[in-house]
């Protein structure tokens, strides 16, 4: 995986085996074993050029979380070992994963780095009884979520909502779009069973614009879904800043007027009493955010 992570960044093998200190015949005997494995092509090669398939550009954002999650757990047994800091549990729903979970515990890691994180991908009903239970310390979700009893929620940061357009739409030549002239095109929406906050962030964002166009559920099953223009019935979809990756045959516009969808922090004083906990909501509601994001106006970072 790593060899596969270091050639799909350079999209070059040579550069790669650099990279990683070995000798280009066993980088690239190492992805074909993969891709035997997998079953499918993840790069397409020429004398040339080297670029990913839709099943690379797929495995390319899971493998990132995936050795983030060996080097945390690797760096986590070893402080225990050495009986220095503690292990926050953070439950987080898909959108989190692919930007702000990976900047928020990088930022953890400089300011308290005898803490580590413990990430749970978890639906957002299974998060919510995760954190009253107890079984998680602190949620990240993507939309704005009612508090819940004895559950703090603070929306702290926001990503600019942005539209993929088909190649061939009629706005694609606009360097940004208004959504009300979508509102009569057919949008494509994620299936609400298989990424609930997701989807709940969707039909926020088209009630805050008072518009509403036909919808037609998304056949595909990962979150950006990456080849939704096979649907000849979908128009237009909406994305954010965070799953445009993989989006080959997708034409990405900024919408106007802006519309931000939230991301939202919840904890329960009751459960989340340690040290490490408080550290790692401190950490969160003061950290610098990634490019592109924004923080939400009034929340307790201008309140400290």
């Amino acid at each position: 995986m790593e060899a596969f992570v270091a050639v799909a960044t350079e999209l070059h093998f040579a550069r790669a085996a650099e990279r990683l200190v070995i000798g280009q015949p066993i980088l690239t005997e190492l992805v074909r074993d993969l891709e035997r494995e997998l079953g499918t092509p993840l790069f397409t090669r020429t004398t040339r050029r080297v670029a990913l398939t839709n099943a690379g550009a797929e495995l390319l954002d899971r493998s990132k979380i995936i050795l983030d999650e060996v080097a945390a757990a690797t760096a986590a047994v070893r402080r225990i070992a050495e009986r220095d800091g503690g292990t926050v549990r953070v439950g987080i729903t898909p959108p989190v994963a692919p930007v702000l979970a990976p900047h928020l515990r990088a930022v953890l890691a400089g300011e308290a780095p005898d803490v580590s994180v413990r990430l749970n991908w978890l639906s957002l009903p299974a998060l919510a009884e995760a954190i009253q239970e107890g079984q998680i310390d602190v949620a990240i979700t993507c939309g704005r979520i009612a508090e819940s009893d004895g559950v703090i929620s603070e929306e702290f940061c926001a990503e600019p909502l942005l539209v993929g357009l088909r190649p061939d739409h009629r706005y694609v030549k606009r360097e940004q779009v208004t959504l009300t002239d979508l509102a009569h095109d057919v949008l494509g929406v994620s299936r609400e069973s298989l990424f609930p906050a997701w989807a709940i962030a969707q039909r926020q964002a088209l009630e805050e614009l008072a518009i509403a166009p036909t919808t037609v559920d998304l056949d595909a099953t990962d979150l950006a879904a990456t080849r939704w223009t096979e649907q000849s019935e979908v128009d237009w979809i909406m994305l954010i800043g965070s799953l445009t990756s993989g989006h080959t045959t997708t034409v990405v516009k900024p919408i106007e007027p802006p519309v931000l969808v939230p991301f939202t922090l919840h904890w329960s004083p009751e459960h989340a009493q340690s040290t490490a906990v408080a550290r790692f909501v401190r950490a969160t509601l003061t950290a610098q955010l990634p490019p592109g994001w924004v923080r939400r106006p009034g929340h307790l970072h201008y309140r400290d």
